[in-house]
């Protein structure tokens, strides 16, 4: 089978790999149909990820078709159309009866990490029952593939871990598309501002269609303090991964507000705490653990929550390593999420 390998950090190439099958009992073989480059695929790329070695198939999101099963699978069978969870859940661990799927004993964000990942003609999927998510026929398979990872993560990372509620003044830095999968699923929650923060004028564009009500290009702390009238904001969401945009937020946020990092940084950040410590300010972290996923999948089905406006590009598994010199330029290529079709 085809497949994008990872040879290091900057090294990737389009490979004939061997075709995967059903190991254990738990496992379903899915047939590949659309996968996507993540943000945390770029950190990879970048060597922020040591787990991450050479030979690795990269990729943790997708939608495909179930080929095979192991004999332990009981919700899933041939033929099967389904989404493919970013997170393997064993469903029986401690952490997994905790709903921290992220950090279950058995797997967690173990696809295009530390086992083979979706971009590639087909993966094993590991824990299938409790990793796999039935899709009906006839729906938009492309926008379903937000629901893998950008649109849990940017919900439960920053806006549920944010604490946002009615009336809030709230901050995005970063409006890349996990960003903007914060924007879309912050709306739920009806804030009062949602200022967006970017260098990218494009995408700063797009915060406007998608719901921001306030966007900021430069002198982000300066222009949000005006904004908000010296007071800063209730919820600052970090969405890049890099001190700058952690100082920012430190910057911003308003005593009694939060600060919900969902950014993966590959280098340490420095904690105010000079500043901090009497603001009673809450700083969150979480890796997704995908628990809104069902709830996700609903709201897209439904029409309430349109993810297709956050693909812009289209490539073929054989344009892979162009597909993601797009997605690594997206300031010039104005990208925001890429579709790769098998």
């Amino acid at each position: 089978m085809k497949a994008l390998v990872f040879h290091g950090p900057g090294k990737i190439a389009l490979e004939e790999k061997q075709k995967p099958s059903v190991r254990e009992a738990t496992d379903a073989l899915v047939k590949v149909t659309h996968t996507t480059i993540c943000g945390t695929d770029l950190h990879i790329m970048k060597g922020d990820v040591p787990a991450v070695t050479d030979g690795r198939i990269l990729g943790h999101e997708g939608v495909g078709v179930v080929e095979d099963v192991g004999a332990g699978v009981s919700n899933f069978r041939m033929g099967d159309k389904v989404l493919i969870s970013c997170i393997t859940s064993c469903g029986e661990c401690e952490y997994c009866r905790r709903e921290m799927y992220s950090h279950c004993e058995h797997g967690g964000w173990i696809l295009g990490n530390t086992i083979d990942g979706t971009q590639a003609e087909y993966v094993r999927i590991p824990h299938a029952d409790t990793s796999l998510y039935h899709i009906p026929d006839n729906v938009d398979e492309e926008a379903l593939v937000m629901v893998s990872d950008i649109l849990p993560t940017g919900f439960e990372c920053g806006v549920l871990k944010g604490g946002v509620k009615p009336g809030d003044v709230i901050a995005i830095v970063g409006a890349g598309p996990v960003g903007l999968a914060a924007l879309l699923t912050a709306q739920f929650y009806s804030p009062s501002e949602i200022i967006v923060v970017d260098m990218d004028e494009n995408r700063l564009e797009v915060a406007k269609t998608f719901g921001a009500t306030k966007v900021v290009h430069a002198n982000a702390v300066e222009e949000i303090m005006k904004l908000t009238h010296g007071k800063g904001v209730d919820v600052a969401i970090e969405a890049v991964g890099i001190r700058d945009t952690f100082d920012i937020c430190q910057s911003i946020v308003a005593p009694g507000g939060h600060i919900a990092n969902i950014g993966v940084h590959g280098k340490s950040v420095e904690l105010h705490m000079e500043k901090l410590w009497s603001q009673n300010v809450t700083i969150t972290t979480r890796l997704v653990d995908t628990v809104s996923l069902p709830m996700l999948l609903k709201s897209v089905l439904s029409g309430k929550l349109k993810p297709r406006q956050l693909i812009t590009h289209h490539f073929v598994l054989n344009e892979a390593v162009k597909a993601y010199a797009a997605f690594g330029n997206a300031a010039k290529e104005k990208a925001i999420k890429v579709i790769i079709t098998t």
